[in-house]
């Protein structure tokens, strides 16, 4: 989907009915505007790491209003000390009041649609324990295996979240073996 381009509701959907797009900036505001001003929005902030910003960015809108994202990243990642790269998932969110409705289906399959002409053979993503029932039922996979990332002042850190993978085309698989992400989580 290019920057300006839009899912077009179908002809049985209503007015007002959620608009897929890629967005050419995700700052703190449409953060807000999704999640409201809290503290720890991600319910991530416990883990105390650095994340990276994501560099592309699909969003859902309802009625005007941004509802949902998904950032997306190209990161280099070692499998078993066997180089590639991953297009990272990160900032995956969807308003309250709409949750349920199947936006985050709708802004990660927009995501994963684009992630799939960058290069990468996989998407990869960190999450709460509590959300990988909902990422298995949207097609990821979680890692049986400890992931090493990148964090300021200390080195290499265990990723204390989930992490969770998925192939972004019909012949990809997912080697096994210890995982390193050679840049800070996003």
């Amino acid at each position: 989907m290019s920057a300006n381009q839009r899912a077009t509701p179908s002809v049985n959907e209503p007015p007002g009915a959620p608009a897929v797009t890629r967005l050419s900036r995700y700052t703190k505001t449409e953060q807000e505007e999704i999640l409201g001003s809290g503290e720890d929005p991600f319910g991530v902030a416990a883990a105390g790491l650095t994340w990276l910003p994501k560099e592309e960015h699909v969003g859902v809108r309802l009625d005007g209003r941004l509802v949902a994202h998904a950032g997306l990243l190209r990161l280099p990642v070692a499998v078993e000390g066997e180089k590639t790269e991953v297009m990272g998932v990160g900032g995956v969110a969807v308003a309250p009041g709409v949750r349920g409705r199947g936006l985050a289906r709708l802004v990660l399959a927009a995501a994963l649609d684009h992630a799939r002409t960058r290069g990468p053979r996989h998407a990869l993503l960190f999450c709460r324990p509590p959300l990988v029932p909902l990422y298995q039922r949207l097609g990821w996979h979680p890692l049986h295996t400890d992931v090493l990332v990148e964090q300021p002042g200390s080195g290499v850190v265990t990723m204390p979240l989930r992490t969770m993978v998925t192939p972004l085309h019909d012949d990809a698989h997912w080697p096994p073996g210890r995982v390193r992400l050679y840049s800070l989580p996003m």
